[in-house]
This record gives structure tokens, sequence and C-alpha cells, in this order.
């Protein structure tokens, strides 16, 4: 899937946003948006006092043609938001093709079958060239795949059966070889089917804060419509008309009009954010919950490190010289296709300009590293060799009557001390030394992990490591915490812990064994290349597969939560200055003792109201790009992004309207538009 974002001003996207603005004028839909309704329903009365009305119809017209603008710009503003999901659902529909599924029966012979006919636990062949038909899990052989219709990675991945990298999505390619699949999805509910429905927008339900937001604009909207009312029998009494159009511009330049006509078009976007970066959220809650989070979960391996430890010295034990552990350990690794067991064929050859051997030697006998064992090795004529953990190895040395030194002992532990994993290689009864394996820290994480502390956020590192080996990697990348020697109920309950004592928790994984965490996180970010139980699992989906990523996914919903509070904000602001600069023009006529509180010098009590109006209008438009692009995003503590708001927003809010409207005013009343 292309990740290319899409101009706000891109012809695709506006005509047909045009086109949805009106359509958007339903009440069954407007009713949703209780801000926007109120105002369409003042359109509309406005609009019937054109024919009912005795004088000013020019003025009345005029307001009318202003307020539907109202509503048809915040409806705009909903319709482009979606308008840039819809362009990326149509380049995920171009994966979904009139497939033919290679279907077994219970007999195993094949049977061919619409893509659509198959249901969940059926088995389908795919073979090279072959679209895989269904969302499923690989149960036999291995295939390299084209994602590139999901990814927009055009370099295949490998999925098999067995690993945590068997989960295959409909609509991708086989390119080689041949798998056996087993679907998991049902119907009309594959993984793509629900991409598209999210990046369209036709699943996002509102969050509980926008919920609760809507639920404030919606009282403070009532509260403005009950003073309206009341205003006009005082009128009458006061010897004034408020007629029902100047009530509803007065209305509807009062109530938070502007927030109310974006907040649906932040939400949206902030959905449209993650998918351009490959990320497909599965509720809009997740998006706003990633805005939250304080506590952040990283595995090590593949996150914080490369993912592939290197050797990096050759330790010989007392009596034995660097060539000789080198040779030793060179030859116990040359069956090791490991990266860590070729590392060490690398830096023998680097160090001693040992070549490596012959695989193929007549005498070898190449021991498998095993989880038993938890150690590989060659026997080569009368030579035995083995490598790996210092436990294990010392164990089989003492069984061929050997002796494990101390200065070995020591150096272990040295070793784990610096974050390095050591492997003891032992030539029969004789221990060599230690080969010690770095974890490569990824360069420019400490900076990260520094930025996310910056944020308020707590990041912890899991990792299978002992505790000397974490704590050194953990200093190394700057964490805050970690967990080592982390089994999948352990992360389950610290996840646990974390949230009960009030905090919001993230995490990545991609395999079965990650899903309970990933369901019980409050953000779970499960990898592409994982399990079908992980994806189920998580509340987003990353299809690059980069476990880093969880970092943008924070930023990205702490941007639309500082978005939505800094327009709501300006709108609260927006409104306060409205009341000086509309009320006192509209009453100074009648009551002359409050004309010095006309600071604006509006023409008259009708130029204002219009001004008020039009400017109502055009802000809502003006301020699309920012509600889409969102607000710049910095790592502040939440009472530096509160005076920012304030001092930014706040003012900028009490101080446009004042110059928006007189400008306006100006060209209303040079014009002679009432």
């Amino acid at each position: 899937m292309s990740t290319k974002a899409q101009s706000l001003f891109d012809r695709a996207i506006l005509v047909p946003a045009i086109g949805d603005a009106f359509k958007k004028l339903d009440p069954r839909l407007m009713v949703k948006n209780p801000v926007m309704f109120v105002t369409e329903v003042g359109a509309v009365l406005t609009t019937v006092a054109i024919f009912t009305a005795k004088v000013d119809h020019g003025f009345i017209v005029q307001l009318a043609i202003w307020l539907w603008f109202t509503v048809l710009f915040a409806n705009f503003a909903e319709a482009v938001a979606e308008g840039r999901g819809k362009a990326q659902a149509d380049s995920l529909r171009k994966a979904r093709k009139d497939t033919i599924a290679r279907r077994l029966r219970k007999d195993r012979s094949e049977e061919q079958v619409a893509a659509t006919l198959l249901e969940k636990d059926d088995l389908v062949i795919c073979e090279t060239g072959d679209v895989i038909p269904a969302d499923g899990e690989v149960i036999e052989g291995i295939a390299s795949v084209d994602e590139a219709a999901i990814t927009g990675e055009s370099a295949p991945v490998i999925r098999e059966s067995g690993g945590d990298r068997s989960a295959v999505t409909g609509g991708t390619r086989v390119i080689s070889d041949r798998i056996v699949i087993r679907v998991t999805s049902e119907k009309g509910n594959t993984f793509l089917d629900r991409m598209i429905s999210m990046v369209e927008g036709a699943t996002r339900q509102k969050t509980p804060n926008e919920i609760a937001l809507t639920i404030l604009l919606s009282a403070m909207t009532l509260i403005f419509l009950l003073v309206c009312i009341t205003l006009r029998p005082f009128g009458t009494y006061a010897g004034m008309e408020f007629t029902i159009p100047v009530l509803v511009a007065l209305l509807v330049c009062l109530i938070p009009t502007t927030i109310g006509g974006l907040l649906s078009a932040i939400g949206i976007s902030g959905i449209d954010r993650l998918i351009r970066r490959n990320v497909i959220a599965t509720s809009g809650r997740a998006v706003e919950a990633a805005g939250d989070i304080d506590v952040l979960l990283l595995d090590k391996t593949g996150t914080i490190t490369i993912g592939n430890r290197m050797a990096s010295a050759f330790l010989p034990a007392p009596g034995v010289t660097e060539n000789e552990l080198a040779d030793a350990a060179q030859l116990a690794s040359l069956a090791d296709e490991t990266p860590e067991g070729r590392s060490i064929v690398v830096l023998a050859k680097e160090r001693f300009n040992i070549r490596g051997r012959e695989l193929q030697h007549p005498h070898a006998a190449f021991v498998p590293f095993t989880a038993q064992t938890r150690m590989s090795g060659v026997d080569l004529d009368d030579r035995s060799i083995r490598k790996g953990a210092a436990e294990s190895v010392q164990c089989w040395v003492e069984e061929q009557g050997g002796h494990f030194p101390q200065e070995v002992s020591h150096a272990v532990e040295a070793a784990a001390r610096e974050g390095r994993t050591p492997l003891v290689v032992a030539d029969g009864r004789k221990v060599m030394g230690v080969v010690e394996l770095k974890d490569v820290v990824k360069g420019g994480i400490k900076e990260r992990f520094s930025h996310l502390r910056k944020m308020g956020i707590r990041t912890v590192m899991i990792t299978g490591d002992n505790p000397m080996t974490a704590a050194a990697i953990a200093a190394e990348a700057g964490v805050d915490d970690f967990m080592a020697q982390a089994t999948p109920e352990d992360k389950l309950k610290r996840i646990r812990a974390e949230q009960a004592a009030g905090h919001l928790v993230a995490m990545t994984g991609d395999g079965t064994n990650d899903a309970p965490a990933l369901a019980q996180a409050d953000v779970g970010v499960a990898m592409n290349t994982g399990t079908q139980a992980a994806r189920e699992a998580g509340n987003m989906v990353d299809l690059d597969s980069n476990p880093t990523k969880l970092i943008e996914i924070v930023e990205i919903g702490k941007q639309l939560l500082m978005t939505r509070g800094s327009l709501t904000t300006f709108s609260i602001a927006n409104d306060v200055a409205k009341y000086f600069a509309i009320i006192p023009a509209m009453l100074m006529v009648t009551f002359p003792a409050i004309a010095p509180l006309n600071v604006m010098k509006l023409a008259s009590p009708q130029s204002a109201i219009l001004s008020a109006v039009i400017f109502n209008a055009l802000i809502i438009i003006a301020l699309i790009p920012l509600a889409l692009k969102g607000v710049a995003y910095r790592p502040l503590g939440a009472m530096a992004v509160l005076r920012r708001n304030l001092l930014v927003y706040g003012a900028g809010g009490l101080l446009v309207p004042f110059v928006g409207i007189k400008a306006v005013d100006l060209i209303v009343s040079n014009l002679h538009l009432v």
C-alpha cells in the first residue's frame, strides 16, 4: 500500500468531497453532530424567513446563504478527511480480484471454487503465481510471497508453517514454491475487508474523549439556544425586535461551530496519518489511546537491538592462545547457519586469517544446537568440540572428566555484566575459552527514548536474557526499566500490574505467545509478518513489521489529542471574542450608553451580524488544512502543552475574530450589502 501523502488540493479528493458535502446535509447524518445539526436547522428557518419576512429580504438572503455555507464547509472538512482514506481504499481494492481457490476436499483431492465461497477452516493450495484467496495460516510448506499490494514493499517475504511467520493475507501472491493454507477468516471479514472499511471511515466510531467533547459542545449549544429563545420576549419588552434570522445568526456565531465542524475531520485524519505510515488501526479508540500512553513495553531483539548478535572477542582460557581458541570456535561453527555462528567464522578469519574448512569432511559429524543441550559443535576424527551456554558446556566437560577453570567462570560473569552473551568453547575435556557475542544497540535509539521521556512515557525493555546482560543493554539503550528472562505470562502480568496502577500501556508483538499481552495492552501493535492470532489480538497492525514504529504511533496519537485540544481552545476563545464584537454593535442603537463598547466601530447592527456570520463560515474552511495535517508535535508535558494552547491558540482565538470581522465589515459596508 502506498504511503505517499496526498495533497489537500488534489483534484481527485476535492471534487468528490464537494459532492459529499451536499450528501451529508441529510438530517439523519447531521444529527450525529449536534452543533452542526442546530446550525442546519437555523439555516432552514432563515431560508423560510426569506419568504415570510416583510422587510430586509436582501439581508436575510445573505444570512441564509452564509449559514448554509457554514454547514457545507463543516461537511466538506469531514468529506476531505474521508476522501484521503477512500483514495487509500481504492488502492487496496485492486488487491481484491475474482480469485479462484484450489480447495482441498477431505480425501485430499482438489476442487476449484471462487474465493468468495471459502469458509473458515477450509484448506487451500497455493503454488507459484497463485493469488492467496483468503487470510490464513500456512500449515504445510514454505514459500516466498509478494505482499506489495498490501504493504507497498516490493521485496518478497518468507511464509512458512510452524513459526511466527505463518500468517498470509488474501490478495497477496505466491512467487515461489508450494504451501497449504488453512483459512482463518469469515467471509466478508478478511483483513483486507477490515482495512478498507477502516480507511474509508465506514466503521470509525467516536472515541470516549470525542463523545465527552461532543456532549460538552451540545450542552453549550443548548444553553445558547435557551438564551436566544429568551432574548426575543426581552427584545420586545426593551423596544427591540429580534427576528428569527437575527437570533439564528447570533446563536450560530456564539455556539462552538468551529470545533464542532472540524471534530470529525480531526479524528479521521489521525487514522489517515497512521495509514500513510502503513499502520492499520482496527478502532479509532486505539489511535486516541496511543496519545495517552505513559508506559511502553518493547522487545529487545529487533526493536532496541539490531536482532543478530555478533561475535566481538575471543577470551582464551589459561594455557590456551587466542589463535587456538579462534580455530576451535570456527570448527564448531562451520555448520551453524545462524547469524551468530556465521559471525564467529568471519571473526576468526578476520583476526587470524583462519579460512573456513570443507564442510564435507569424511569424518566430520556436526552436532546441531537444541533447546535441551543448549550447545552445538562437531566431532572430527579424535576431537569433539562444543560451544554453547557456560552451564551446559561445564556439565559436558565434567562428564568427560575435565575441569572448568575458575578464570573462565569469571570471564563469563564479566561478559554478562557488560551486556555481552558469553559462549564457552571446549575441545574434549579441555576448556578453550569464551567467545563474546555482542547485541548491537540500534543507532539513535537512546535519543528516541530520551525523546519519549520528555513526553512523560516510561520505557520498559523485555528480554529473555539473564538479569546482568539485560541490565547492561538497558543502560546502553537508555530505557527506564527492564524485564529479564521474561515469559509470555510475565508480560501479561506486567501489563496488568501497570494498568492496575493507573497507567496506559502499549506493546508490540508478532507471535502467538504474544497474543494475550497484545489483547490486554491498551495499544497492541501486531506485526503483519506475525501469526494470525497476534494480528487478531492487537488493535493495530504494522504492515511494515517494524517494531520501532510503536514510537511513531505514540507521537501520532499525541498529535491527534494536541490538535483537538488546540482547536477546541481556539474555538472557545473565538466565541468569547465574538461576544464583544457582536453584542455591543447589536444593542448600541437601542442602548446608546454601550456604544463605547463597540471597540471595532462596526458600521451597523446588520453589518455586525452579517460580518460575524461570514467570518464564522470562513474560519472553518481556513482551519481545514490544520485539522487534517495536525498541530506541529513537540515532546512537551501536559502543563507545557496547556500553556502553549492558551498563549498561541487561546490568544489567537481572541484576536483573530476582531481582525477578521472588522475586515469583513469594511467589505460589507463599502459594497453596501446591507
